[in-house]
């Protein structure tokens, strides 16, 4: 596979460019980027800082990938930012590297999709097949599972957590974490339930569904704590993995709260 670079594009002494990249025309690529086999830089993408992008990864005009973190504590440090294959990036996304305060990375899986003006901040770790719309905004530190969707205009508050195969509804202000397999929506986003559709798609079981949604029901009974809640459902599905991923995910947030039901006050753990 032969290399191209449009003779309209920049690329910086000690780049590394794997087998048939292409770099289109008014590019500018960095001293410290790393294009694995097949990425394609389409047109006016900048990429700069200790960015690896991995395989046949497509990145298409006006979009900043890897340059200082928006982090006005950022003071020059060596961080980095790591996209996974496969990546689709579209038009207008920024991505920024990790800072300091965050472990020093961020990070990106494989076959994500981040449409026109999406927006990755610095430290933040995001799972395979994921799925930004158009101007959805990841504020720092946030933590973002696999094959997880999140609508147009959403917003992501810093630190927030959000489960496998969670959907965040298009304009959701989420400023608590959401559970695996979760579905939130508003401004202030609440849980509204499971996110049935994208189970079904996935080619989950009948009846690890209808498991799903009674220990759903369970969790975000009036009855009780949270804590208290969450313990029950633990005995009650001893021998259902899906469910165990939501009470892990409740008992590794510790005191942070969760996105609930709009019924359901007590989010304490």
């Amino acid at each position: 596979m032969t290399t191209l670079i449009h003779p309209a594009a920049v690329v910086e002494k000690g780049a590394r460019l794997g087998e048939g990249v292409t770099v289109g025309p008014f590019c500018h690529v960095g001293a410290h980027v790393e294009l694995a086999d097949g990425v394609e830089l389409v047109s006016h993408v900048a990429v700069a800082g200790r960015t690896q992008i991995g395989a046949r990864t497509r990145i298409f005009p006006f979009a900043s990938i890897g340059h200082q973190p928006q982090d006005l504590k950022y003071h020059g440090e060596s961080s980095t930012l790591s996209i996974g294959a496969d990546c689709l990036i579209r038009e207008g996304v920024t991505m920024n590297p990790g800072t300091e305060g965050g472990g020093m990375m961020t990070s990106v899986g494989e076959r994500c999709t981040f449409l026109a003006n999406s927006h990755v901040a610095h430290d933040c770790r995001m799972g395979d097949d994921v799925i930004l719309s158009n101007n959805v905004m990841l504020a720092g530190h946030t933590r973002v599972g696999h094959f997880v969707i999140l609508g147009g205009g959403s917003a992501v508050h810093q630190f927030v957590r959000i489960g496998d195969h969670a959907f965040i509804g298009g304009l959701a202000g989420v400023e608590n974490d959401v559970i695996p397999y979760g579905m939130a929506l508003g401004n202030r986003a609440y849980l509204a339930g499971l996110n049935l559709v994208g189970l079904k798609r996935r080619g989950f079981s009948r009846e690890a569904i209808h498991d799903l949604r009674r220990a759903y029901r369970l969790l975000f009974a009036a009855e009780g704590t949270l804590k208290e809640r969450v313990e029950d459902v633990a005995e009650e599905f001893a021998t259902h993995p899906q469910v165990h991923e939501i009470l892990d995910f409740i008992r590794d947030g510790n005191d942070r709260a969760i996105v609930t039901p709009r019924e359901v006050k007590d989010a304490s753990a």
